[in-house]
């Protein structure tokens, strides 16, 4: 299965930007793929939300529910899709403190399949799935170092 690795260091302290990560709900106003965040349930640091996103590339729409599970003494989160689109959808994200400022890592592990998936397909496919991470990270630089 495929796996994507991007990271990103944010000027802002760890604590900071793990909570806003943990405010999935928001992922929509500056993702421009991700249509809509819906929390199903939140029971301390375990949260199910159902996302809808685009894959305009394929004209298609994709759904999922996910479930996180969030480490608040760790700063980190597990995630894996529960039902939907993808047929594996799962991954961690890691907030570390680097010299004041908040290295973040995000590892997902997926796997998606498109009837006469070619290997052209795939490798668009995980372009994709890397730009969707180096996206969110950006969106969640933006968000940690324009909150005072």
């Amino acid at each position: 299965m495929p796996d994507v690795h991007s990271d990103i260091l944010i000027n802002a302290p760890a604590a900071s930007v793990y909570q806003l990560a943990k405010d999935v709900e928001r992922f929509p106003d500056f993702l421009p793929n991700v249509q809509q965040v819906t929390i199903q349930s939140r029971q301390g640091n375990h949260t199910v939300s159902e996302w809808v996103g685009l894959i305009p590339e394929f004209k298609r729409t994709i759904r999922w529910v996910e479930e996180d599970i969030w480490d608040d003494a760790a700063l980190r989160c597990e995630f894996r899709s529960l039902s939907g689109d993808w047929d594996r959808y799962q991954g961690v994200w890691t907030f570390e403190p680097e010299d004041g400022q908040c290295r973040v890592r995000l590892h997902i592990n997926y796997e998606y399949h498109v009837p006469l998936l070619g290997p052209l397909i795939r490798k668009l496919l995980h372009k994709l799935v890397a730009r969707n991470a180096e996206e969110t990270l950006q969106g969640l630089r933006r968000q940690a170092e324009e909150t005072p």
